[in-house]
């Protein structure tokens, strides 16, 4: 059985066009797809439009992962064969997802798979640059840590987990953080699948840039508080460590090197306001954070 999981916040019209990629999948297993999401006002909208095609559970509104945490122990099932495969509303992925995450489960040593990032902004400005920057940098350093079978962190916009592993995870830090950790404890790979695309719309502007990645820092930086040896891929040290000369070097005219040059400065400012917020104003990740509407990332609603 496969279990397709999307999280979505009251964006009916983006969710459907998520669905919609799942449901042209062309695979002969056969999956459910279950909305997540905390307003009944979607719940109405997707029924109506999908009728039997989907189920849907109503988010308690606690947080994400909150609700995950009771739809995962809803669904869990001793048969390590069974698949769970998570994505949000607002991004979409590519027509072989399902097929190529089922061939990738064969290989029962496989605990977690990670799909690829991958941009839907234009290149031509500064904020769509920064976007496809980030991404062909951790799609080079998740493409080598999965050949060289160490650790890294899936992506939360697409990856997939074996059912019969695990009930619920700690909500002190993202889910797709917390989750990829949980499986490599237990003895499992994680893989990542660069064919495996799952298209996203990133910032627009810098005060949705801002919040995001200070909101997405927190979460990597509150990992300590689930276990003190919880492994992780993303820091300050190691993105200058791995990121700095693939970004020099990423620029292809003169225009994106000034950019890139500004990013880099943008990236130590945000570290900077974000420790700020941690260890002085003691502003800590919460699994509340999508009360924080980040409208240029919203694709159609």
């Amino acid at each position: 059985m496969i279990n397709i999981i999307i999280s979505s916040y009251g964006e009916p019209n983006a969710t459907s066009k998520a669905i919609d990629c799942f449901l042209s999948q062309k695979t002969k297993e056969k999956f459910q797809i279950t909305i997540i999401d905390p307003f009944p006002k979607t719940e109405e909208f997707l029924n109506k439009k999908y009728k039997n095609k989907i189920n849907f559970f109503l988010d308690p509104g606690e947080g994400k992962s909150y609700a995950l945490n009771i739809f995962l122990e809803r669904i869990f099932s001793k048969d390590k064969k069974d698949i769970i495969i998570l994505s949000d509303g607002d991004v979409y992925v590519s027509e072989n997802a399902i097929e190529e995450i089922i061939k990738s489960f064969k290989d029962e040593k496989v605990g977690c798979i990670s799909g690829k990032p991958t941009s839907l902004n234009s290149r031509k400005n500064k904020f769509g640059y920064w976007s496809h920057l980030l991404f062909d940098g951790i799609d080079k350093v998740r493409r080598r840590l999965s050949y060289e079978k160490r650790f890294f962190e899936a992506s939360g916009y697409l990856y997939a987990i074996r059912n019969g592993i695990m009930k619920g995870f700690s909500l002190e830090s993202a889910d797709d953080i917390v989750i990829s950790d949980l499986f490599w404890k237990k003895g499992y790979k994680i893989k990542y699948l660069s064919k495996v695309e799952v298209y996203v719309l990133n910032p627009q502007n810098w005060k949705d840039y801002k919040i995001q990645k200070i909101r997405n820092i927190k979460a990597h930086e509150n990992v300590s508080k689930v276990s003190k040896k919880t492994l992780r891929t993303k820091s300050f040290f190691n993105e200058i460590k791995q990121g700095f000369l693939f970004s020099i070097k990423y620029p292809k005219n003169l225009k994106e090197f000034i950019w890139t040059l500004e990013l880099i400065f943008t990236r130590l400012y945000i570290y900077l306001i974000t420790f700020y917020e941690i260890k002085l104003k003691k502003q800590t990740y919460s699994d509340g954070w999508r009360r924080d509407e980040i409208k240029s990332t919203k694709p159609l609603d």
